[in-house]
């Protein structure tokens, strides 16, 4: 298929001034980019005064399981976003072995998918398969390469079950994984210490594969962190990438600007660091994650009984205190979502509120609602500050990347009241930051977008607008282009994303979903 686009304001991705002019597209590919470009084509996009870039890469996302629930990828494909870089924070859906196979056929069959893989290759396959309107590229995870060998015990692993973590991790990046993942504030990625993260993350370097952290601690404890990562990569030998990078708690508000004064010392060092960030003062997780590391130890059943122990209840609730990293203020703690009808009234509420209802504190709302959710309970956290966010985005080795999911309005990836990210990144990034606030040149945050994230996968096709290049492309108006997800009303599309380009094919008409799954799976080159 041919496609003209005419007339657009071209934004090619590399951060250079935009220029006007014309975009050829045909088989997949740019074939030509100029004023004026005459020839025929089976579709003609009228551009004026609109902005064409590349299609943006969202460098740090978790559709890995919404992927196979719909592959229609609808929030993330109404942003402009044509790649995704699934497996963040150490957790994959593959490879699987030993422990981590139970659980993950649990999580996957509440959205009524099967497991049918165990290796990498063999995930990609299901992905192919099914199709999808995205590209989809993947990260390993260390968790789920720990639970794989070690399970879920708070302990090293033993030397033989290191190498078979090691082997597991260079078969994923022999069958095209982009590098590996760590979450290392959840269980049980916290439970490694740093010479063990070393140790898996060196098998990276003659794949040129990236290690991607959520670091150990964005709170009172976040230079620590970033030092360790920094160590981390120092000593495997690989490039790092810190995970929306943050400060995390009232605590440590300003520290980003030490965090960022360090990177970019090493980076004049010779180290390659880079990091990515979602554009909102809150996070959002797992309501779990509040609890103390001993109580995950033996795994997720193991917790759940833990909660009805009336013997631990003090311990869990000093061992909450003690993990929180900001001020004991509950309010900035709102439940997302909830799994059972009973509770779904506490959707959008912050755990005071819940207190008050329950007549009990914050720390006893969390072992309560996760005793009675059996743990499946989600959270937003309004924990970091603007000036801090504003600071992070103008660092030139920062890209954007949504810490977030495809989901959808309607039905199952449409419940609670989840963070607005998985919804409005990317526009936010480009309506509210680059043109309300100028905090960023547009150019520059298309290039955060597309071509830096790009490059740090080692993609060489996508990321620029180019002849020869793969033929994703965003077409925005720059006048309109915001997002419209809220906390209180997330499931909100953005506006102002009115074309959508994947490999040649579009995948969002006149701001509207066009159902092609013209996504590929994409599957890292080995150097």
């Amino acid at each position: 298929m041919a496609i003209l686009i005419r007339n657009g304001r071209i934004i090619d991705g590399t951060g250079n001034p935009w220029y006007r002019g014309d975009v050829r597209v045909e088989d997949g590919r740019i074939t030509a980019i100029g004023r004026r470009l005459g020839g025929t084509a089976d579709r003609v996009i009228e551009a004026e005064g609109r902005v064409v870039t590349p299609g943006f890469i969202d460098i740090h996302s978790h559709s890995d399981t919404v992927l196979l629930v719909s592959p229609l990828a609808e929030s993330k494909i109404r942003q402009g976003v044509t790649t995704e870089v699934v497996g963040n924070c150490g957790d994959s859906l593959a490879p699987l072995a030993g422990a981590a196979i139970d659980p993950t056929k649990e999580e996957l069959a509440d959205f009524g998918v099967e497991l049918k893989w165990c290796s990498l290759g063999e995930y990609l396959a299901c992905l192919e398969q099914q199709g999808t309107a995205v590209n989809v590229a993947v990260l390993i995870g260390h968790g789920t390469l720990r639970k794989s060998v070690v399970g879920y015990a708070d302990r090293a692993p033993t030397a033989a079950e290191l190498e078979r973590m090691r082997k597991m991790l260079a078969a994923a990046m022999s069958e095209g994984a982009f590098g590996l993942s760590t979450g290392l504030i959840y269980t049980p990625g916290s439970y490694a210490k740093t010479d063990e993260l070393i140790a898996v993350a060196s098998v990276l370097r003659p794949y040129g594969g990236i290690y991607a952290s959520h670091i150990r601690n964005e709170g009172k404890d976040l230079i620590p962190a970033v030092e360790e990562a920094i160590a981390i990569g120092r000593e495997a030998g690989v490039p790092v990438q810190i995970s929306h990078h943050k400060a995390s708690s009232d605590l440590v508000w300003g520290k980003v600007r030490e965090t960022c004064a360090m990177i970019e010392a090493v980076r004049a060092g010779g180290l390659d660091v880079t990091a990515d960030q979602y554009p909102y003062v809150a996070t959002s997780t797992t309501l779990t994650a509040l609890l103390p590391d001993w109580a995950h130890d033996g795994g997720h059943a193991v917790m759940l009984e833990r909660l009805r122990v009336p013997e631990l209840r003090a311990k869990l609730i000093d061992g909450i205190r003690a993990k929180r990293s900001y001020r004991d203020n509950w309010e900035q703690t709102v439940i997302a979502s909830v799994g059972s009808e009973a509770n779904k009234g506490l959707e959008g509420k912050n755990l005071i509120e819940i207190a008050g209802l329950w007549g009990s504190t914050g720390p006893e709302v969390v072992i309560d609602l996760l005793a009675a959710e059996a743990g499946a309970v989600s959270m937003v956290v309004f924990a970091m500050c603007e000036d801090d966010v504003r600071h992070v985005m103008c660092q030139p080795f920062v890209m954007v990347g949504s810490d977030g999911s495809a989901l959808a309005p309607a039905g199952v990836l449409g419940k609670g009241k989840p963070h607005p990210r998985h919804y409005g990144t990317f526009p936010r990034v480009l309506g509210h930051y680059a043109r309300d606030e100028s905090l960023l040149s547009l150019e520059d945050a298309v290039r955060k977008m597309t071509s830096l994230p790009a490059r740090r996968l080692g993609i060489t096709d996508r990321g620029m607008l180019a002849p020869g290049m793969r033929a994703d492309i965003t077409v925005f108006d720059p006048a309109t282009v915001i997002d419209r997800a809220t906390f209180t009303d997330p499931h909100r599309y953005p506006a102002g994303i009115e074309y959508v380009i994947v490999n040649g094919r579009i995948a969002v008409e006149a701001g509207e979903h066009t159902q092609a799954l013209a996504g590929q799976v994409l599957r890292k080159r080995v150097m």
